[in-house]
């Protein structure tokens, strides 16, 4: 079976349940359940603390998981990234107080820093030529400064305002930014075909996500035009209708762009232009 870690909780939590469902593995049901076994998938769930996966999965017996490339980073096991997937997208920044002199990187230079990400921020700092104390704490680090515990922190920042509210501002350079990704054990040969199907799945549900399938009705004069704007992954199918003039154009198209592609479309010509949901796919 393949051993796959997911997180137990936290902000990585739901949407990596949701895409393991939509890619049809079977979850838990009951929430103190911390592992479920699959054998018509033949895979085992394994539910574990977001900043414990990476080091399962470079140092354990699990065989892939799924969590932040900043926590990938700052685990400092060999763990290795697989593929993104597309969710829980977030900015590692430094921040200080208000009122501080702090403002750039080179002021760093000799401070306290707190942060739940040590390796991560002592890795950069060092890469920079900075020396400073990093100093490590589990929850939240907002507060750190206030306390005398530290001169700055650096965090994961989204919208800023719980810094904000804390009194604090980001400067410099963002530390990286980061998104969800699974990752797999150094032990495990990237050709499996048991991640092979895991990969392929997981693929499916990204795409189902981010494309839609458009259909419209075109005058056969018109079909280059047409497909110009839609020219699809590999290429749009096209059908004739019973009325010879004209071709029915089915083609998938990035859901993002959906409305102006239906507004060029229909200035080419193309008329009774209908968008429908994908459920799954293999590309």
């Amino acid at each position: 079976m393949l051993r796959i870690a997911v997180p137990n909780k936290g902000m990585l939590s739901e949407p990596a349940w949701n895409m393991l469902a939509e890619a049809g593995y079977r979850l838990r049901t009951n929430p103190r359940q911390l592992v479920v076994q699959d054998e018509d998938n033949g895979i085992e769930l394994f539910y574990l603390r977001p900043l414990d996966i990476a080091v399962y999965v470079g140092r354990g017996a699990i065989d892939v998981g799924i969590t932040g490339q900043d926590l990938l980073k700052n685990s400092g096991t060999a763990a290795l990234e697989h593929m993104p997937l597309g969710f829980g997208a977030s900015t590692f920044r430094f921040a200080a107080p208000n009122e501080s002199p702090i403002t750039t990187l080179e002021d760093i230079q000799g401070k306290r820093v707190a942060t739940t990400f040590d390796k991560l921020v002592h890795d950069y700092l060092v890469e920079h030529g900075i020396e400073a104390e990093t100093i490590h704490l589990d929850g939240a680090v907002e507060s750190s400064v206030q306390l005398g515990v530290a001169d700055l922190i650096a965090d994961v920042v989204s919208t800023g305002t719980t810094l904000r509210n804390a009194g604090l501002r980001v400067f410099s350079d963002p530390l990286m930014h980061s998104e969800a990704c699974l990752i797999r054990s150094p032990r495990l040969d990237e050709k499996d075909s048991r991640l092979a199907v895991l990969t392929r799945r997981l693929q499916g549900v990204l795409t189902a996500h981010q494309y839609v399938l458009m259909d419209y009705d075109i005058p056969v004069s018109k079909v280059s035009a047409a497909v110009a704007v839609t020219p699809g992954f590999e290429s749009p199918t096209i059908s004739p209708l019973h009325d010879k003039q004209w071709n029915a154009v089915r083609v998938m198209v990035p859901k993002a762009k959906v409305n102006q592609l239906m507004d060029d479309l229909y200035e080419v010509g193309a008329r009774g232009i209908i968008v429908t949901a994908l459920q799954a796919s293999r590309m």
